[in-house]
């Protein structure tokens, strides 16, 4: 089978095309061959080998040789105890700890798939496991009226977490690079700041601000706090996470505000109600541009360096 693979941690020319030997699933895991892996930022992360938290299992090289988590594609081969799933089943999920979606066939356990709606091609489905997740999971406990901001609004994630903050009834800033700000209006925002031009921390006061990239300090973040509001970060420097652990955590309760670390569960059960709102045409998917196996380094860039509005693909069969 043709995979992208790579043996040390740098820029996409680090990746390479090369022919391997179809796996064959172990206990609990399906094979499957792959239609369509959409990019996370996750995936660029690990590809860079920063920050530091994404070399975990790899210190000094990959842990996975192949990237890509979110697939979609048909069941090929299962392997003993796999109760779910059978060869020929149309399956969507998140493949985080064994990754392997940018090859023509992938490895996974069958906890973390789910079968794809009828609703959404292979492709669309593909875009909702990571970034569904978290958009779902961080506006959860938004209500009408809130005042919802969305650092880095622009990407999958972001633009999920708009629109069903939206659905809630919130208030939304979006914040993203000037390239983004249309994009970002027409998901759904009521405002959008430059990030650039604009410190969004000096807005406000939100009643949650959801940081998908988050590298300010952490008393900017409680300056830009209402009362009793609810700061969550996803991803960022490690400098920034360690003090929202530590720091932030006293300084919000002193003033009655809550600064933490979204802790995403993964998982079917944490990606399939926004699977079900987006087949039923109550969320819409953006993707901005499909890549076939063959250009991963440069949809690995598209994403990585801030220029993708919600979605990049790559189609794979």
């Amino acid at each position: 089978m043709r995979a992208v693979v790579y043996d040390r941690y740098g820029p996409p020319d680090v990746l390479r095309i090369e022919n391997l030997p179809r796996p064959s699933p172990a206990a609990r895991q399906v094979l499957v061959k792959v239609a369509a892996t959409s990019v996370n930022l996750s995936d660029w992360e690990t590809l860079r080998g920063s920050p530091l938290y994404s070399r975990i299992g790899g210190l000094r090289s990959p842990a996975r040789r192949t990237l890509g988590s979110d697939i979609a594609g048909w069941v090929d081969a299962v392997g003993p105890a796999v109760t779910r799933f059978r060869p020929g089943d149309e399956v969507y999920g998140d493949n985080l700890m064994l990754k392997g979606g940018f090859a023509e066939y992938a490895i996974a356990p069958e906890s973390v798939l789910a079968r794809r709606p009828a609703a959404l091609a292979f492709a669309e489905a593909s875009t909702i496991p990571q970034a569904g997740a978290i958009a779902w999971q961080g506006t959860d406990g938004v209500a009408a009226g809130q005042r919802v901001l969305i650092n880095g609004a622009g990407g999958g994630s972001g633009s999920f977490a708009i629109q069903l903050a939206k659905r809630l009834g919130a208030q939304v800033t979006g914040v993203d690079n000037a390239g983004k700000l249309d994009f970002i209006r027409s998901a759904g925002a009521d405002k959008v700041i430059d990030y650039r031009s604009e410190d969004f921390t000096r807005s406000g006061p939100y009643d949650l601000i959801l940081d998908l990239v988050a590298h300010r300090s952490v008393f900017a973040y409680r300056r830009a706090l209402a009362p009793g509001g609810r700061y969550r970060c996803v991803g960022g420097s490690v400098p920034t996470l360690l003090r929202v652990l530590t720091i932030g955590s006293l300084a919000g309760r002193l003033t009655r505000r809550r600064l933490g670390m979204l802790a995403v569960k993964e998982g079917p059960a944490h990606f399939e109600p926004v699977a079900g709102l987006c087949a039923a045409g109550d969320l819409g998917i953006h993707i901005d541009r499909t890549f076939t196996l063959d250009e991963v380094p440069e949809a690995l860039a598209q994403v990585g360096e801030g220029r993708a509005l919600g979605k990049v693909i790559v189609s794979v069969s």
